[in-house]
């Protein structure tokens, strides 16, 4: 066991690095003797000799600094300089400067050399604070993931990991907090600080992290602040973590009441829709009243004494428009300044509804086509659109009737296509021709 860490030790041991070391130390040992020499022989008079010692002492230490020096450098890791650390003092460090202005003042009164020497060790204190707090920040990498997909107001589990790659020293207490920065009016993603208690040399520490997200929209992390109150608690430190992280929070989807009293008068729709969307009659029954009066028989009607209905051999009941429009009535037309800030709350409880639409229609594995008046994804299996349908309407927001606002009729033209549509315009508005392939659901009844 000794054995193989020695092997490792050696292994890492940078030889050239440490050979130029011992090059310079020892350079440098005959520069002293050399300057200790020539000042003993200045003493005695003897110029000469002490001129020519002093010159090989300054000789050796330019060669030192010329030579050794810079691939030593070259070696070194200084980007612990380049850290930006802020410093806020906290209770604990008030009390304490408190105190040693007391023993200043104390120790200058009264000259007493035990008070001094008390001074000293408590200004001390704070240089040891200063390096342990700085050593603990230095050589720390943070990585966040976050899942891919993310709903509104449904818990998530992100994980943070820290990496510790200092070679000889671990690192302690340590809160990664989010840091914002000025302008940026997004949502941040972590509200909350994680705590690192311990993470040693070489090694790295993960934390899993619960998020939850109350609205919809983006959400932006401009930086992350490693922070730490190590050793003593004197000073809190932060080393900011630059970060160019967003994300965009899908709407809930979690079917509310709303979506439970829509979800049966829809499949009826759909049902009398599409039973007669086909070419080939299939058979004859009696009327239903969910059943439209334009698929009535009346000659077989007036023969049999009662209503009859055709059926005709069915295409796929599973193809369906999912349409939102965004467009509000006159006297609701406003809208937010930010994609994720919430809109009115009948919109936002529309833009929930319709992502809980799709998401049904996705879990029985339909065909579907999303649109607004700016997107539309094409037919196709609700896996392949899903995802762009619920970022779509992550981000959109009202917008005033006046700017458009009419583009369903050119959707009257499509009568093959069942349509579910999300709309504010008033009832005599609509195009007749969209009643009859359609199922609409008001946003100013939600």
């Amino acid at each position: 066991m000794e054995e193989n860490i020695v092997t490792r030790w050696s292994q890492r041991v940078d030889r050239p690095g440490w050979k130029n070391f011992a090059i310079a130390m020892g350079a440098l040992s005959v520069a002293l003797v050399f300057s200790l020499f020539s000042a003993a022989v200045a003493q005695e008079g003897r110029i000469w000799a002490a001129g020519t010692t002093a010159a090989l002492a300054l000789g050796l230490a330019g060669w030192v600094a010329v030579t050794i020096v810079p691939k030593l450098a070259r070696r070194t890791s200084l980007r612990w300089l380049l850290y930006q650390v802020d410093y806020r003092l906290t209770r604990e460090g008030v009390a304490y400067l408190g105190a040693i202005l007391v023993l200043v003042l104390a120790a200058v009164n009264t000259g007493n050399n035990l008070l001094f020497m008390i001074l000293a060790c408590s200004l001390a204190g704070l240089i040891v604070s200063g390096i342990l707090s700085r050593i603990v920040l230095t050589g720390v990498e943070l990585k966040f993931e976050l899942p891919e997909h993310i709903f509104a107001e449904q818990p998530v589990l992100a994980e943070m990991e820290l990496t510790n790659h200092k070679q000889v020293l671990p690192s302690f207490s340590l809160r990664v907090v989010g840091e914002t920065k000025k302008g940026n009016h997004a949502e941040k993603i972590l509200t909350r600080p994680v705590f690192f208690p311990y993470i040693p040399r070489l090694t790295s520490a993960r934390q899993k992290v619960e998020l939850l997200f109350p609205r919809r929209g983006v959400y932006r992390q401009d930086a992350f602040g490693i922070r730490t109150r190590f050793p003593f608690g004197f000073f809190e430190k932060t080393r900011e973590v630059p970060t160019e992280q967003q994300i965009v929070v899908y709407p809930r989807v979690s079917p509310a009441e709303q979506f439970f009293e829509v979800l049966p008068l829809l499949s009826g729709e759909m049902a009398s829709f599409y039973r007669g969307r086909g070419h080939d009659l299939h058979s004859l029954r009696e009327y239903q009243p969910s059943d439209g009066a334009r698929f009535v028989d009346w000659k077989v009607s007036a023969r049999v004494g009662t209503l009859m209905v055709r059926e005709f051999s069915r295409e796929d009941e599973r193809r369906v428009a999912i349409v939102f429009d965004p467009f509000t009535a006159p006297e609701e037309g406003r809208s937010s300044a930010l994609p994720g800030e919430t809109g009115s709350g009948q919109f936002e409880r529309a833009v929930s509804l319709a992502a809980s639409i799709a998401w049904h229609f996705y879990e029985i594995n339909s065909v579907i086509q999303f649109r607004t008046n700016r997107y539309a994804t094409p037919m196709a299996s609700a896996s392949e659109v899903i995802y762009d349908a619920l970022h779509e309407l992550a981000l959109i927001q009202p917008e005033p009737a006046s700017t458009d606002g009419r583009f369903l009729d050119e959707m009257a033209k499509d009568q093959e296509v069942f349509k579910i549509i999300l709309t504010s315009r008033e009832q005599r508005s609509i195009p007749s021709a969209l009643w009859f392939s359609s199922y609409f659901i008001f946003i100013n009844q939600l």
